[in-house]
């Protein structure tokens, strides 16, 4: 692009000394310059025998073109360094799917009201997948449930965690079927929407809830999902009972919608937990973490 200016320089002055003065050179660097230019092209791009110092025809035939390029080079330039500051800006989040919905706007709300040149990319998934992508350096910052003693444990050199703050898991019912689950449960039957046995929450189900049911209760599952959303739309038709993040409930049990069964039926504590991966960091994304986990 220099060599391109260089150029222009000499054609829009008629000069050399002119031409090195705006280029901000001496007048002997400059025209050091200019003859490394034609050697390197192998033609005199400079007719220098008339005054002013005009281009070569063949040169000046290719004037518009030169422009062209110098504009076209300079807007990529431009794009480089607006694309490296936008990098260094974008943070990579993985966040699972219950926190997505409930906490995760607040916390990001936090963040982003502290520094609004961050990018957050959001990527809602299962508690195995948002650590996978952290594993494989496809997110940067995990946001996750954890129960001490349900895999995987995440305790390792290589991880950075952080509490952020507790839930509960509860079991909800629709309000407005009731009646049959109260006639459901004086048969000792407890129709249930359940999570697959793969899923963290599945795991939970099963070594923490299920096994915790009064007697001569009897869970009957009715429909399984991986997602705490779809489980929650299917306890609010009144499909059965589904044990849900009580910051994802909360409004829906405030309206009256659904029913908090945790007087009677097993809950559990789960616990919001920031991760990333230890080591460097880039400014954008210490500033993202320490905004978590101060806030």
């Amino acid at each position: 692009m220099e060599w391109l200016e260089d150029l222009i320089a000499v054609a829009e002055t008629g000069s050399f000394s002119e031409a090195a003065e705006r280029r901000l050179l001496t007048q002997s660097a400059f025209s050091r310059r200019i003859r490394q230019i034609e050697d390197h092209v192998g033609v005199e791009l400079f007719d220098r025998s008339r005054k002013p110092v005009q281009l070569q025809r063949t040169t000046e035939a290719q004037r518009d073109r030169i422009l062209q390029i110098i504009r076209t080079l300079r807007q990529l330039v431009a794009d480089l360094r607006s694309g490296s500051q936008i990098a260094d800006s974008h943070v990579v989040l993985a966040s699972q799917h219950a926190l997505t919905t409930s906490r995760t706007p607040r916390l990001l709300q936090g963040v982003l009201a502290r520094d609004a040149s961050i990018t957050i990319r959001l990527r809602s998934a299962n508690f195995d997948d948002c650590y996978g992508q952290l594993l494989a350096r496809k997110a940067d910052i995990a946001l996750v449930y954890r129960i001490e003693g349900i895999a995987p444990e995440v305790e390792a050199d290589y991880l950075e965690t952080f509490e952020l703050g507790q839930d509960r898991l509860i079991p909800v019912h629709a309000a407005a079927r009731r009646a049959d689950h109260l006639r459901d449960r004086a048969m000792g039957l407890l129709p249930i929407v359940s999570y697959p046995d793969a899923v963290f929450l599945g795991q939970v189900m099963n070594l923490l809830i299920l096994p915790k049911l009064p007697p001569p209760l009897q869970a009957v599952q009715r429909v399984e999902t991986a997602l705490t959303l779809a489980a929650q739309e299917m306890a609010q038709v009144g499909i059965g009972t589904a044990w849900i993040p009580e910051s994802l409930a909360r409004d829906r049990i405030a309206d009256g919608g659904l029913i908090d069964f945790s007087d009677d039926l097993p809950s559990c504590d789960l616990a919001i937990t920031a991760m990333r991966l230890a080591g460097s960091k880039s400014s954008s994304e210490e500033a993202v973490w320490t905004e978590l986990v101060g806030g």
